[in-house]
Protein backbone atom coordinates (compact mmCIF):
# COMPACT_ATOMS: atom_id res chain seq x y z
CA UNK A 1 0.00 0.00 0.00
CA UNK A 2 1.74 3.15 -1.16
CA UNK A 3 0.09 6.44 -2.01
CA UNK A 4 3.10 8.01 -3.67
CA UNK A 5 5.29 7.16 -6.63
CA UNK A 6 9.02 7.39 -5.99
CA UNK A 7 9.59 8.84 -9.46
CA UNK A 8 9.80 12.60 -9.61
CA UNK A 9 9.16 13.06 -5.90
CA UNK A 10 10.75 15.80 -3.82
CA UNK A 11 11.95 16.16 -0.28
CA UNK A 12 9.42 17.83 1.99
CA UNK A 13 10.47 20.57 4.39
CA UNK A 14 12.36 19.49 7.51
CA UNK A 15 10.03 20.83 10.18
CA UNK A 16 10.61 18.85 13.36
CA UNK A 17 13.98 18.55 15.04
CA UNK A 18 15.66 16.53 17.78
CA UNK A 19 18.27 19.03 18.88
CA UNK A 20 21.40 18.17 20.80
CA UNK A 21 22.79 20.42 23.50
CA UNK A 22 25.17 21.97 20.97
CA UNK A 23 22.43 22.46 18.38
CA UNK A 24 24.19 20.16 15.92
CA UNK A 25 22.52 17.65 13.62
CA UNK A 26 21.85 14.45 15.56
CA UNK A 27 20.75 12.20 12.70
CA UNK A 28 19.31 12.11 9.21
CA UNK A 29 16.30 10.30 7.78
CA UNK A 30 16.29 8.63 4.39
CA UNK A 31 13.87 10.14 1.90
CA UNK A 32 11.26 7.41 2.33
CA UNK A 33 11.39 7.60 6.13
CA UNK A 34 11.20 11.39 5.87
CA UNK A 35 7.97 11.10 3.88
CA UNK A 36 6.57 8.59 6.36
CA UNK A 37 7.46 11.09 9.11
CA UNK A 38 5.52 13.79 7.26
CA UNK A 39 2.49 11.52 7.09
CA UNK A 40 2.91 10.84 10.81
CA UNK A 41 2.81 14.60 11.41
CA UNK A 42 -0.43 14.77 9.43
CA UNK A 43 -1.97 12.07 11.60
CA UNK A 44 -0.87 13.88 14.76
CA UNK A 45 -2.34 17.13 13.42
CA UNK A 46 -5.61 15.39 12.60
CA UNK A 47 -6.19 14.81 16.32
CA UNK A 48 -4.91 18.29 17.23
CA UNK A 49 -1.80 16.92 18.94
CA UNK A 50 1.41 18.90 19.29
CA UNK A 51 3.47 15.72 19.32
CA UNK A 52 4.20 12.88 16.91
CA UNK A 53 4.07 9.57 18.74
CA UNK A 54 5.75 6.28 17.83
CA UNK A 55 2.37 4.93 16.73
CA UNK A 56 2.01 7.89 14.34
CA UNK A 57 5.35 7.10 12.74
CA UNK A 58 4.46 3.42 12.33
CA UNK A 59 1.15 4.46 10.77
CA UNK A 60 3.01 6.81 8.41
CA UNK A 61 5.36 4.01 7.43
CA UNK A 62 2.34 1.80 6.76
CA UNK A 63 0.67 4.41 4.57
CA UNK A 64 3.82 5.14 2.61
CA UNK A 65 5.49 1.76 2.22
CA UNK A 66 3.31 -1.15 3.33
CA UNK A 67 4.18 -3.15 0.20
CA UNK A 68 7.79 -3.06 1.35
CA UNK A 69 7.31 -3.50 5.09
CA UNK A 70 4.72 -6.27 4.80
CA UNK A 71 7.57 -8.62 3.86
CA UNK A 72 8.52 -8.72 7.56
CA UNK A 73 5.32 -10.56 8.46
CA UNK A 74 4.26 -14.01 7.29
CA UNK A 75 1.20 -14.29 5.06
CA UNK A 76 -0.67 -15.76 8.01
CA UNK A 77 0.05 -12.82 10.32
CA UNK A 78 -0.01 -10.04 7.73
CA UNK A 79 -3.80 -9.45 7.92
CA UNK A 80 -3.59 -9.20 11.72
CA UNK A 81 -0.97 -6.46 11.82
CA UNK A 82 -2.54 -4.63 8.87
CA UNK A 83 -5.91 -4.54 10.64
CA UNK A 84 -4.18 -2.93 13.64
CA UNK A 85 -2.37 -0.39 11.46
CA UNK A 86 -5.53 0.52 9.56
CA UNK A 87 -7.28 1.28 12.85
CA UNK A 88 -4.42 3.58 13.80
CA UNK A 89 -4.81 5.49 10.52
CA UNK A 90 -8.48 6.40 10.92
CA UNK A 91 -9.05 9.95 9.70
CA UNK A 92 -11.97 11.71 8.03
CA UNK A 93 -11.90 11.69 4.19
CA UNK A 94 -12.15 15.49 4.08
CA UNK A 95 -9.17 16.04 6.37
CA UNK A 96 -7.18 13.29 4.67
CA UNK A 97 -7.73 14.89 1.24
CA UNK A 98 -6.61 18.25 2.64
CA UNK A 99 -3.39 16.78 4.02
CA UNK A 100 -2.64 14.84 0.86
CA UNK A 101 -3.01 18.01 -1.23
CA UNK A 102 -0.81 19.91 1.21
CA UNK A 103 1.81 17.15 1.20
CA UNK A 104 1.77 16.96 -2.59
CA UNK A 105 2.37 20.71 -2.85
CA UNK A 106 5.30 20.42 -0.43
CA UNK A 107 6.97 17.58 -2.31
CA UNK A 108 6.84 19.48 -5.61
CA UNK A 109 9.51 21.87 -4.40
CA UNK A 110 12.81 21.94 -6.31
CA UNK A 111 14.76 18.69 -5.94
CA UNK A 112 18.23 18.97 -4.35
CA UNK A 113 21.20 18.44 -6.66
CA UNK A 114 22.94 16.07 -4.28
CA UNK A 115 21.58 12.71 -3.20
CA UNK A 116 22.84 13.41 0.31
CA UNK A 117 20.81 16.61 0.45
CA UNK A 118 17.67 14.50 0.07
CA UNK A 119 18.21 13.16 3.57
CA UNK A 120 16.24 15.04 6.18
CA UNK A 121 18.55 16.47 8.84
CA UNK A 122 17.41 16.49 12.46
CA UNK A 123 18.83 18.76 15.10
CA UNK A 124 20.01 21.85 13.26
CA UNK A 125 16.73 23.32 11.98
CA UNK A 126 14.27 25.16 14.17
CA UNK A 127 10.86 23.45 14.10
CA UNK A 128 7.84 25.16 12.61
CA UNK A 129 5.75 26.12 15.62
CA UNK A 130 2.54 25.16 13.81
CA UNK A 131 3.67 21.59 13.14
CA UNK A 132 3.75 18.64 15.55
CA UNK A 133 7.19 17.66 16.80
CA UNK A 134 8.48 14.25 17.89
CA UNK A 135 7.39 13.26 21.38
CA UNK A 136 9.91 12.37 24.08
CA UNK A 137 9.42 8.66 23.34
CA UNK A 138 9.91 9.16 19.61
CA UNK A 139 13.06 11.22 20.16
CA UNK A 140 14.39 8.45 22.41
CA UNK A 141 13.57 5.91 19.70
CA UNK A 142 15.48 7.91 17.08
CA UNK A 143 18.42 8.07 19.49
CA UNK A 144 18.44 4.29 19.89
CA UNK A 145 18.12 3.78 16.13
CA UNK A 146 21.02 6.18 15.53
CA UNK A 147 23.24 4.10 17.82
CA UNK A 148 22.45 0.94 15.85
CA UNK A 149 22.52 2.36 12.32
CA UNK A 150 25.36 1.08 10.12
CA UNK A 151 24.99 4.07 7.80
CA UNK A 152 26.57 7.49 8.31
CA UNK A 153 26.79 10.70 6.34
CA UNK A 154 30.56 10.98 6.13
CA UNK A 155 30.24 14.36 4.42
CA UNK A 156 28.57 15.83 7.50
CA UNK A 157 30.57 14.89 10.61
CA UNK A 158 29.65 11.20 10.32
CA UNK A 159 25.98 11.81 11.24
CA UNK A 160 23.93 8.56 11.55
CA UNK A 161 21.43 7.87 8.76
CA UNK A 162 18.19 6.18 9.80
CA UNK A 163 16.31 3.84 7.46
CA UNK A 164 12.80 2.45 7.85
CA UNK A 165 14.15 -0.97 8.74
CA UNK A 166 16.52 0.43 11.35
CA UNK A 167 13.72 2.39 13.04
CA UNK A 168 11.26 -0.51 12.81
CA UNK A 169 13.81 -2.82 14.39
CA UNK A 170 14.45 -0.35 17.21
CA UNK A 171 10.71 -0.17 17.89
CA UNK A 172 10.45 -3.94 18.17
CA UNK A 173 13.61 -4.26 20.29
CA UNK A 174 13.39 -1.34 22.69
CA UNK A 175 9.97 0.33 22.68
CA UNK A 176 7.39 -0.39 25.36
CA UNK A 177 4.62 1.22 23.32
CA UNK A 178 1.38 -0.60 22.53
CA UNK A 179 2.19 -0.78 18.83
CA UNK A 180 5.58 -2.35 19.58
CA UNK A 181 3.87 -5.00 21.69
CA UNK A 182 1.35 -5.70 18.94
CA UNK A 183 4.13 -6.00 16.37
CA UNK A 184 5.81 -8.58 18.57
CA UNK A 185 2.53 -10.42 19.13
CA UNK A 186 1.98 -10.68 15.37
CA UNK A 187 5.46 -12.18 15.05
CA UNK A 188 7.33 -9.62 13.02
CA UNK A 189 10.37 -11.29 11.45
CA UNK A 190 13.12 -9.78 13.62
CA UNK A 191 15.86 -11.88 12.02
CA UNK A 192 15.02 -10.62 8.53
CA UNK A 193 14.72 -7.05 9.82
CA UNK A 194 18.19 -7.31 11.33
CA UNK A 195 19.59 -8.71 8.10
CA UNK A 196 18.26 -5.80 6.02
CA UNK A 197 18.78 -3.07 8.63
CA UNK A 198 22.42 -3.95 9.20
CA UNK A 199 23.41 -4.83 5.65
CA UNK A 200 26.29 -2.40 4.88
CA UNK A 201 25.96 -3.10 1.14
CA UNK A 202 22.39 -1.82 1.03
CA UNK A 203 22.07 1.78 -0.09
CA UNK A 204 20.67 4.03 2.70
CA UNK A 205 19.36 6.48 0.11
CA UNK A 206 16.35 4.36 -0.68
Amino acid sequence: MSFFDDKGTRESEARSAAESASGSITHRLTLDLSRAHDLAAMLASSRASKFIEISDLVAGMYLYAWDRLSAYWSEENRPKIEAILRTMCRISPERWNYWIQFYDAQRKRAEPDSGWEKLKAFGKQQPDQSSPVPSTSLRALFKEAAKASPFHDTKSRNVPILTMECVLLSIVRTSRSDIAQKMRETRVDVAQLEKIAFDPKRSPLR
